[in-house]
Protein backbone atom coordinates (compact mmCIF):
# COMPACT_ATOMS: atom_id res chain seq x y z
CA UNK A 1 0.00 0.00 0.00
CA UNK A 2 1.25 3.67 -0.67
CA UNK A 3 1.76 5.65 2.14
CA UNK A 4 -0.59 9.36 1.98
CA UNK A 5 2.88 11.28 1.38
CA UNK A 6 3.25 9.55 -1.62
CA UNK A 7 0.07 9.83 -2.60
CA UNK A 8 0.26 13.47 -1.69
CA UNK A 9 3.14 14.01 -3.82
CA UNK A 10 1.50 12.32 -6.62
CA UNK A 11 -0.98 14.51 -6.66
CA UNK A 12 1.08 17.63 -6.50
CA UNK A 13 2.91 16.47 -9.80
CA UNK A 14 -0.76 15.87 -11.28
CA UNK A 15 -1.45 19.09 -10.38
CA UNK A 16 1.22 21.17 -11.66
CA UNK A 17 1.15 19.36 -15.10
CA UNK A 18 -2.02 20.48 -15.19
CA UNK A 19 -2.69 24.06 -13.38
CA UNK A 20 0.61 25.39 -13.11
CA UNK A 21 1.76 27.36 -10.69
CA UNK A 22 -0.82 29.33 -10.31
CA UNK A 23 -3.62 27.27 -9.53
CA UNK A 24 -0.89 24.79 -7.40
CA UNK A 25 -2.80 24.86 -3.85
CA UNK A 26 -3.00 22.23 -1.07
CA UNK A 27 -6.81 22.52 -1.84
CA UNK A 28 -6.01 21.75 -5.45
CA UNK A 29 -3.86 18.60 -4.49
CA UNK A 30 -6.78 17.32 -2.14
CA UNK A 31 -9.22 17.41 -4.90
CA UNK A 32 -6.47 15.59 -7.01
CA UNK A 33 -5.75 12.91 -4.57
CA UNK A 34 -9.58 12.44 -3.66
CA UNK A 35 -8.80 13.43 -0.27
CA UNK A 36 -10.39 15.37 2.49
CA UNK A 37 -9.78 19.10 2.61
CA UNK A 38 -6.94 19.85 4.35
CA UNK A 39 -4.75 16.83 4.27
CA UNK A 40 -2.20 18.20 2.14
CA UNK A 41 -1.68 20.92 4.73
CA UNK A 42 -1.59 18.44 7.35
CA UNK A 43 1.64 16.12 5.89
CA UNK A 44 3.20 19.76 4.12
CA UNK A 45 2.58 22.40 5.80
CA UNK A 46 3.98 24.93 3.49
CA UNK A 47 3.29 25.07 -0.09
CA UNK A 48 7.18 24.79 -0.40
CA UNK A 49 7.03 22.08 1.71
CA UNK A 50 4.88 20.90 -0.80
CA UNK A 51 6.97 21.43 -4.11
CA UNK A 52 9.81 20.12 -3.17
CA UNK A 53 7.82 16.31 -1.95
CA UNK A 54 6.53 16.91 -5.49
CA UNK A 55 10.08 17.35 -6.70
CA UNK A 56 11.37 14.68 -4.88
CA UNK A 57 8.90 12.43 -5.63
CA UNK A 58 9.83 13.15 -9.41
CA UNK A 59 13.30 12.59 -8.99
CA UNK A 60 12.43 9.04 -7.32
CA UNK A 61 10.56 8.17 -10.31
CA UNK A 62 13.16 9.64 -13.06
CA UNK A 63 15.74 6.94 -11.37
CA UNK A 64 13.55 4.17 -11.57
CA UNK A 65 13.18 5.47 -15.44
CA UNK A 66 16.82 5.29 -16.01
CA UNK A 67 16.88 2.11 -13.91
CA UNK A 68 20.24 0.60 -14.93
CA UNK A 69 20.90 2.55 -18.06
CA UNK A 70 24.35 3.62 -16.67
CA UNK A 71 25.45 0.24 -16.03
CA UNK A 72 24.00 -1.55 -19.42
CA UNK A 73 25.39 1.47 -21.34
CA UNK A 74 28.94 0.80 -20.60
CA UNK A 75 28.81 -2.26 -22.03
CA UNK A 76 26.83 -1.86 -24.87
CA UNK A 77 27.26 -0.63 -29.02
CA UNK A 78 26.02 2.15 -30.19
CA UNK A 79 22.60 0.90 -31.34
CA UNK A 80 22.21 -0.60 -27.80
CA UNK A 81 22.43 2.09 -26.07
CA UNK A 82 20.64 4.46 -28.40
CA UNK A 83 17.76 2.36 -27.80
CA UNK A 84 17.96 2.37 -23.95
CA UNK A 85 18.05 6.21 -24.32
CA UNK A 86 15.04 6.31 -26.75
CA UNK A 87 12.86 4.50 -24.38
CA UNK A 88 13.85 6.22 -21.15
CA UNK A 89 12.79 10.15 -23.53
CA UNK A 90 9.96 7.82 -24.87
CA UNK A 91 8.56 7.18 -21.16
CA UNK A 92 9.30 10.77 -20.10
CA UNK A 93 6.79 11.72 -23.14
CA UNK A 94 4.06 8.89 -21.88
CA UNK A 95 3.35 7.42 -18.95
CA UNK A 96 5.30 10.17 -17.59
CA UNK A 97 4.22 13.16 -19.45
CA UNK A 98 2.50 14.43 -16.28
CA UNK A 99 5.75 14.45 -14.18
CA UNK A 100 7.44 16.31 -17.32
CA UNK A 101 4.93 18.69 -17.53
CA UNK A 102 5.59 19.41 -14.03
CA UNK A 103 9.81 19.16 -14.36
CA UNK A 104 9.01 21.99 -16.45
CA UNK A 105 6.75 24.13 -14.75
CA UNK A 106 9.43 23.76 -11.98
CA UNK A 107 12.07 24.55 -13.88
CA UNK A 108 10.59 27.86 -14.67
CA UNK A 109 9.77 28.66 -11.02
CA UNK A 110 12.97 27.88 -10.06
CA UNK A 111 14.46 30.96 -11.78
CA UNK A 112 12.84 33.60 -9.43
CA UNK A 113 13.21 31.15 -6.25
CA UNK A 114 16.74 30.22 -5.50
CA UNK A 115 15.75 27.82 -2.61
CA UNK A 116 14.06 25.65 -5.65
CA UNK A 117 16.80 26.26 -7.51
CA UNK A 118 19.45 24.93 -5.89
CA UNK A 119 17.45 21.99 -4.96
CA UNK A 120 16.37 20.77 -8.83
CA UNK A 121 20.21 21.40 -9.60
CA UNK A 122 21.15 18.51 -6.07
CA UNK A 123 18.54 16.28 -8.44
CA UNK A 124 19.80 17.18 -11.93
CA UNK A 125 23.68 16.37 -10.78
CA UNK A 126 22.36 12.82 -9.95
CA UNK A 127 21.22 12.47 -13.52
CA UNK A 128 24.37 14.33 -14.94
CA UNK A 129 26.52 11.49 -12.95
CA UNK A 130 24.54 8.82 -14.65
CA UNK A 131 25.25 10.24 -17.93
CA UNK A 132 28.83 11.00 -16.52
CA UNK A 133 29.14 7.27 -16.03
CA UNK A 134 27.57 5.94 -18.90
CA UNK A 135 29.81 7.96 -21.62
CA UNK A 136 33.15 7.22 -19.81
CA UNK A 137 32.03 3.00 -19.68
CA UNK A 138 31.34 3.86 -23.40
CA UNK A 139 34.91 5.56 -23.85
CA UNK A 140 33.39 8.84 -24.29
CA UNK A 141 36.90 11.60 -23.81
CA UNK A 142 36.08 14.06 -21.36
CA UNK A 143 32.76 12.59 -19.82
CA UNK A 144 31.89 15.08 -17.59
CA UNK A 145 31.49 17.55 -19.95
CA UNK A 146 30.07 15.55 -22.65
CA UNK A 147 27.29 14.00 -20.28
CA UNK A 148 26.52 17.72 -18.95
CA UNK A 149 25.63 18.80 -22.37
CA UNK A 150 23.93 15.35 -23.96
CA UNK A 151 21.38 15.98 -20.62
CA UNK A 152 21.12 19.59 -22.13
CA UNK A 153 20.40 18.54 -25.53
CA UNK A 154 18.41 15.70 -24.30
CA UNK A 155 16.34 18.48 -21.82
CA UNK A 156 15.93 20.38 -25.19
CA UNK A 157 14.33 17.47 -27.24
CA UNK A 158 12.10 16.58 -24.57
CA UNK A 159 10.97 19.85 -24.45
CA UNK A 160 10.23 20.27 -28.10
CA UNK A 161 8.84 16.65 -28.07
CA UNK A 162 6.13 17.09 -25.27
CA UNK A 163 5.41 21.10 -25.89
CA UNK A 164 5.46 20.23 -29.74
CA UNK A 165 6.87 23.35 -30.89
CA UNK A 166 9.47 22.15 -33.20
CA UNK A 167 8.67 21.59 -36.84
CA UNK A 168 6.53 18.46 -36.18
CA UNK A 169 7.47 15.44 -34.12
CA UNK A 170 11.01 14.12 -34.55
CA UNK A 171 12.27 10.75 -35.29
CA UNK A 172 13.15 9.58 -31.18
CA UNK A 173 15.72 7.16 -32.10
CA UNK A 174 17.36 8.88 -34.37
CA UNK A 175 17.48 12.04 -32.59
CA UNK A 176 18.99 10.18 -29.51
CA UNK A 177 21.64 8.53 -31.78
CA UNK A 178 22.40 11.90 -32.83
CA UNK A 179 23.22 12.89 -29.55
CA UNK A 180 24.98 9.96 -29.02
CA UNK A 181 27.23 10.20 -31.47
CA UNK A 182 28.15 13.25 -30.82
CA UNK A 183 28.43 12.76 -27.44
CA UNK A 184 31.02 9.40 -28.13
CA UNK A 185 33.08 11.30 -30.48
CA UNK A 186 36.37 11.18 -30.31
Amino acid sequence: MTDRRTVIADAAIATLAREGMRGFTHRAVDRTAALAEGSTSYYFRTREALVFAALARMAELDTLDVGDVPERGGTADLETLTDLLASVVRTWLTEGRERTLARYELTLESTRRPELRAKMAEYGSAFRAMAEKTLAAAGASEPERRGHTLVSHLDGLVLHQLTDVGAGRTDLRAACRDLLVMALAP
